[in-house]
């Protein structure tokens, strides 16, 4: 005899209400809330059959606060008990009067009334209960024909869900094997995948339980999954690699990994036109290693569907535009409802599962309460409060904390466009040093340099090409000028300056054009303005490429200077072939000075302060991971480079006759010493600027 029927024998010998709770607690802690639904029911149906002894419902949920948890997830179950509590009694005493009552629910759950555990239907025999909805009980169940356990959904015969769910072939989607149906009790059996960890409703119950702690850690998640396979009598596995990683993340790393795996399954069911519309905690299956995996699609909305076919969901969960369209004086529908609505829906689940507690406060509304329904849609079209994020555990990233709240914009056109998107944002949440860069700490130095891009690159260019040109011009006195005729001399001295005031201002110009989207887009984008994909990758690579496009400008200065003075010294008459080589190795030198150190001071502030502004902006792609390994290859070369300015000044010396290098010798030891620093400086910068661009290709898109 099930608990349900004890409870009803209960009713018929007393004669007084018998105290539910004491059967509550005869059924085993995986399956009480399925175990107080029912009871609730029988408890309702006998007290409005006894009369003057009936309760509310919400009576009930006072008297039973997790039955208030279950009904916030199932609107159309609150409506049912509701109905039942509130029908006019007489109704039923009559109805019973006549054996024309054998349920007290909705006519269309009827069949459902006699299914319980120990039952053996189809090639089902049915174990242990697992989950209770509105429409459709779900049941641990042993498949004699393949001798295999299978959790098996019972609901009446309508409805194209396992049409949809044979679409979706997943990792992190539970799958479904098949169906049968049983047309002489009007019940269709869709057995699936069976999971023995739970789902994370019973992870989140632990983690309220838990006081949080600094060092809680993915290791809670492991624990509530042993709890229920303990529950089943499932076996602990040993010797898992996913479980191992799991215990070493930190509690908001664990939440981004699950949501990482969420997210690439709602993209796969979105890409193929199937909308969850109910994603809830206890909608996402746990295996025994802690994978997610998505359930329950039975109130999926299948694009070109009828969109008022089956409307379901968790009122908690909804996003705005998904509530709007419940509300019976809103003009919202469902066919307006897209992916972003499914990835407010899970942003809901994480936050939750984050901090403890929903991001808005939810009441049950039951059916016709506009009321609850128009609270919801006001909290939510508010945003997050403070109140909500003063919840969130203070070890929480700040990439962790700004991925959600975009999950959880009121405006969808605001929150990541699908679950790729998402998938991607999550993995640089993960990433310890990825999510530094993009998301930096409130102590950090780079969010204060970023608005000084103009000082920087004046900074970064300018010394570095003075030190260049006051090298050329002690170089220029000692070995050229004093070869050349006093009319080449004074003709040399004459165009230095026009030559210089150009160079710098087509230099300062070439850049500003190509800095221009790095000037203005990072202010825009901090006030809300958006920018399409194009132009978002366009600025990516602006900045990815800005200390290369610099140094190229620097070194074409370098090269149309020289050609310059060596055009002008070639009107006033021979040059000494010796004097010519002098002054191209001078300018090789200067060269080499004016872009390798340039390039790295660029590249690093670029890369450390400039291009994360533009990630958390728009979907990355393979091109971006491309980019990133080309800017790596490009960073040998100029280190080489870099390199070799102070042996390009030793080996110079060859070129220099006995009584000409006193001339020089400082300029030169000055070149090899502060080459030598300089370069060691570079490598350092090297080492960084690789770490960074390995940092950031791992949570670009591959795709």
């Amino acid at each position: 005899m099930t608990v349900d029927d004890r409870f009803s024998a209960a009713w018929a010998d007393a004669q007084s209400p018998p105290d539910l709770g004491l059967y509550l607690s005869d059924a085993a802690d995986a399956v009480q809330i399925t175990t107080l639904v029912e009871l609730v029911r029988v408890d309702i149906r006998e007290r409005k059959l006894r009369g003057g002894l009936t309760k509310s419902l919400d009576d009930y949920c006072d008297e039973y606060p997790e039955l208030r948890s279950v009904l916030l997830e199932s609107p159309s179950l609150t409506r049912q008990l509701d109905d039942e509590a509130t029908a006019d009694p007489d109704d039923d005493r009559t109805a019973l009067a006549h054996g024309t009552v054998t349920s007290y629910g909705p006519p269309m759950l009827d069949p459902l009334d006699h299914v319980d555990a120990g039952q053996r239907i189809d090639d089902f025999d049915l174990v242990a209960p697992i989950g209770v909805g509105a429409f459709a009980r779900v049941f641990l169940a042993r498949q004699r024909s393949m001798q295999r356990l299978v959790a098996v959904k019972i609901s009446e015969d309508y409805g194209a869900e396992p049409q949809t769910l044979a679409q979706l072939d997943h990792d992190y989607i539970v799958r479904v094997y098949d169906q049968r149906l049983v047309p002489e009790r009007n019940l269709r059996l869709l057995y699936m995948q069976f999971l023995p960890g739970g789902t994370l409703l019973g992870v989140l119950q632990k983690a309220r339980k838990v006081t949080w702690t600094p060092d809680r850690s993915g290791q809670l998640l492991l624990d509530a999954i042993d709890d229920s396979m303990e529950a089943r009598g499932a076996a602990r596995p040993s010797g898992s690699s996913v479980r191992a990683e799991l215990a070493e993340l930190s509690w908001p790393e664990t939440v981004a990994w699950l949501g990482r795996r969420l997210a690439d399954a709602l993209d796969y069911a979105a890409r193929r036109g199937v909308l969850h519309r109910d994603i809830k905690p206890a909608n996402i299956l746990l295996t025994a290693d802690g994978v997610p995996k998505l359930a329950d699609f039975n109130t999926s909305f299948v694009v070109g569907a009828d969109p008022m076919a089956d409307f379901g969901g968790s009122l908690s969960y909804m996003s705005p535009e998904q509530l709007d369209a419940c509300h019976p004086e809103t003009p919202g529908t469902a066919a307006q409802l897209d992916a972003r609505s499914d990835i407010y829906s899970l942003g809901v689940v994480l936050w939750e599962l984050l901090a403890g507690r929903k991001p808005f406060p939810s009441d049950v509304a039951q059916a016709g309460d506009i009321d609850a329904l128009d609270a919801m849609l006001a909290s939510r079209r508010a945003g997050v409060g403070a109140d909500a994020l003063a919840d969130l555990p203070p070890d929480t990233p700040a990439a962790l904390r700004r991925v959600l709240l975009a999950c959880l914009h009121p405006d969808k056109d605001k929150r990541w466009a699908n679950g790729r998107e998402l998938a991607t944002q999550f993995d640089l949440c993960l990433d310890a040093h990825a999510r530094d860069l993009v998301d930096p700490p409130a102590t950090s130095w780079r969010p204060r340099l970023r608005g000084w891009l103009v000082a920087f690159v004046v900074a970064g260019v300018g010394i570095p090409n003075a030190i260049a040109s006051l090298y050329l011009i002690q170089q220029n006195r000692a070995l050229v000028l004093t070869k050349l005729s006093p009319e080449a001399t004074t003709t040399m001295i004459n165009v230095s300056p026009p030559i210089n005031v150009i160079a710098f201002a087509i230099g300062g110009i070439a850049m500003a054009y190509m800095c221009r989207r790095l000037l203005s887009m990072p202010r825009r984008l901090r006030r809300g303005e958006t920018y399409d994909a194009v132009t978002m990758a366009h600025a990516r690579t602006d900045a990815l490429f800005m200390g290369v496009r610099i140094v190229a400008i620097c070194f074409a200065l370098w090269i149309v200077a020289g050609l310059a003075w060596q055009t002008a010294l070639y009107f006033t008459g021979s040059v000494p072939t010796v004097v010519e080589l002098h002054f191209i190795a001078g300018q090789v030198i200067c060269a080499a000075i004016a872009i390798a150190y340039p390039y790295f001071l660029m590249t690093f502030y670029a890369v450390r302060c400039i291009y994360p502004v533009f990630l958390p902006f728009g979907r990355t792609s393979s091109a971006d991971a491309r980019q990133l390994r080309s800017l790596s290859r490009l960073s040998n070369f100029f280190l080489a480079v870099a390199a070799s300015v102070p042996l390009l000044g030793v080996a110079r010396v060859a070129f220099i006759g006995a009584e000409q290098i006193p001339l020089v010798l400082v300029s030169l030891r000055i070149l090899c010493v502060g080459g030598i620093v300089a370069f060691v400086f570079t490598y350092w910068l090297f080492r960084l600027l690789e770490q960074d661009l390995r940092a950031l290709e791992r949570v670009v898109s591959q795709d």
